[in-house]
């Protein structure tokens, strides 16, 4: 079923991104771009989240084949 389907990995990311916030929760400190550093890091990870997903999208031969109209296999 994910066989050949490598490119789907990038939609972990998001997920990383959002799992590794989670042990800086209760800080303030450091400020960036006048936000905590908490929102800064789920405003950057909610930027970062539809390259991920287009990426994944991109490389994927079963998007490619329904975007094309063709057979992917």
């Amino acid at each position: 079923m994910f066989a050949g389907r490598r490119s789907l990995w990038w939609l972990l990311g998001p997920v990383v991104l959002y799992l590794l916030a989670l042990p800086l929760y209760n800080r303030v400190e450091p400020v960036v771009l006048g936000l905590p550093f908490f929102m800064f890091w789920t405003l950057l990870s909610t930027l970062l989240t539809p390259l991920c997903i287009w990426l994944a999208a991109r490389g994927d031969p079963l998007w490619k084949a329904d975007r094309d109209g063709g057979d992917a296999g």
